[in-house]
């Protein structure tokens, strides 16, 4: 079964509005716990307009499944990571001014960058995984990095997929069968959705983890967070 690591950014976004702690973001995170999905997901960025970088220390003391802090690795978040040591790191190469991510690393250009940052994080025992689009080539740069995993970016198989456009998930699938034979744990994230997933899951071979944020919460809007994160784990399986 493939993993569900629920991102709570929207969440933060939500209690910031108010300036208050409504929400309450750790008590959120606990019952995604409870209702079964088998991890979290935070991006913290730098103007910490959504996820403090308290959050990502308040919720490991919290966190009993697998805590994932993506991110782009400036300075900040290296030294935010370092010190929560969550099980998993994403590396993101969001500008500091995105609204959301929208791009995989170039893992040929930026190769040796990424090489140091994986090595740092690595060596203080987190796992490690690159945000990639899905070309062979950036699956085959990643793997010269020292990467645990690839997280593929499906901004493109979403909204090909609402058009109709099936044949997008090929070169998801195409990804994913290269970063296996590379030794590359494969996740995936960004706009999938309880329409869209099962079809993504079936078509991926060695699925590990999706990592599912602003589709989830505005599910829940309409039908329940507890109801939604179960129709995820039953599409997931």
């Amino acid at each position: 079964m493939t993993k569900l690591s629920v991102n709570v950014n929207k969440i933060a976004t939500l209690r910031n509005s108010r300036g208050g702690n409504v929400p309450d973001l750790l008590k959120v995170a606990k019952d995604i716990e409870d209702f079964g999905a088998q991890g979290i997901t935070i991006h913290p960025r730098p103007d910490e307009r959504h996820i403090k970088y308290q959050d990502a220390r308040d919720l490991k003391k919290l966190v009993r499944t697998e805590f994932n802090i993506e991110g782009n690795p400036i300075q900040s978040f290296m030294d935010l990571v370092l010190e929560v040591k969550p099980t998993q790191v994403t590396l993101v190469p969001d500008a500091v001014d995105a609204i959301t991510s929208n791009a995989g690393w170039d893992t040929v250009k930026h190769k040796d960058f990424l090489k140091e940052v994986i090595s740092t994080f690595k060596s203080n025992g987190i796992r490690t995984s690159i945000f990639v689009d899905a070309n062979i080539e950036m699956v085959q740069g990643a793997a010269l990095t020292g990467t645990d995993r690839i997280e593929l970016y499906t901004e493109s198989y979403a909204h090909e997929y609402a058009k109709g456009n099936k044949k997008r998930v090929l070169a998801f699938s195409d990804a994913a069968k290269a970063a296996h034979e590379l030794g590359l744990g494969i996740n995936a994230g960004h706009d999938l959705s309880l329409d869209n997933i099962k079809y993504f899951k079936e078509s991926i071979p060695h699925l590990l983890e999706v990592s599912i944020g602003h589709a989830l919460i505005c599910e829940s809007l309409y039908l329940g967070l507890e109801n939604v994160i179960n129709m995820y784990l039953n599409k997931l399986k």
